[in-house]
């Protein structure tokens, strides 16, 4: 019997999300749901064998193992599976330096984090 999972879209993955549609719709509204569909029925598949994904290759040189992505062409589903819980954590475009991506994200997180905690 396999296990269950929960499935949680993380803050960053849902803007990635939202970002990806907004960008396509500018060309054609019906690309941009079809898009935006597929994404989301990639990345909830992962809810029913969530180690089929692949360890994301730039992580793995770093040796950074717990993230692992589903492929849906152009798009990488970035997500990590924590107990019984797998949390969508990015989405990136394939076409795209993942590593520089990874980096504004890190940064951006960290100035977030520093606002907050000014507060």
């Amino acid at each position: 019997m396999s296990e269950i999972y929960k499935f949680q879209w993380t803050l960053n993955a849902k803007e990635d999300l939202l970002n990806i549609v907004d960008y396509i719709k500018k060309d054609s509204l019906i690309t941009a749901r079809k898009v935006y569909g597929q994404i989301k029925e990639k990345a909830q598949s992962s809810n029913f064998f969530p180690l089929r994904g692949r360890v994301v290759p730039e992580l793995l040189k770093e040796g950074i193992t717990i993230y692992r992505e589903l492929i849906t062409q152009p798009y990488r589903v970035m997500y990590k599976i924590e107990n019984d819980t797998i949390y969508v954590m990015a989405i990136f475009d394939s076409r795209q330096n993942i590593e520089e991506l990874l980096l504004q994200k890190l940064l951006r997180n960290q100035i977030l984090t520093k606002q907050i905690n000014q507060l």
